[in-house]
């Protein structure tokens, strides 16, 4: 299941942020990457995220597959856009 998110979030995600994403995504059974531009990343990995410099404005697709995939993306793209 994969889904576009812009990011609506008032400054670029720093650690903080960067890790309650990343506990959010390991909460979850399924394997979760995000793509931004040519990257793709490991949701449930700290570095990989960070690599991402992720911001406000910034669109970027979420990609689940599992037993879960369908709350997983849905609470990824909550915690991006709020």
């Amino acid at each position: 299941m994969q889904k576009e998110v812009t990011i609506q979030m008032s400054n670029s995600m720093e650690a903080t942020p960067i890790a309650h994403l990343v506990q959010l995504a390991n909460q979850f059974t399924s394997s979760i990457y995000f793509e931004m531009d040519e990257k793709k990343v490991n949701a449930k990995s700290i570095m990989g995220m960070m690599s991402l410099v992720l911001s406000s404005g910034s669109r970027v697709v979420i990609d689940a597959a599992g037993d879960d995939e369908e709350k997983a993306v849905e609470e990824l793209s909550e915690f991006l856009t709020k």
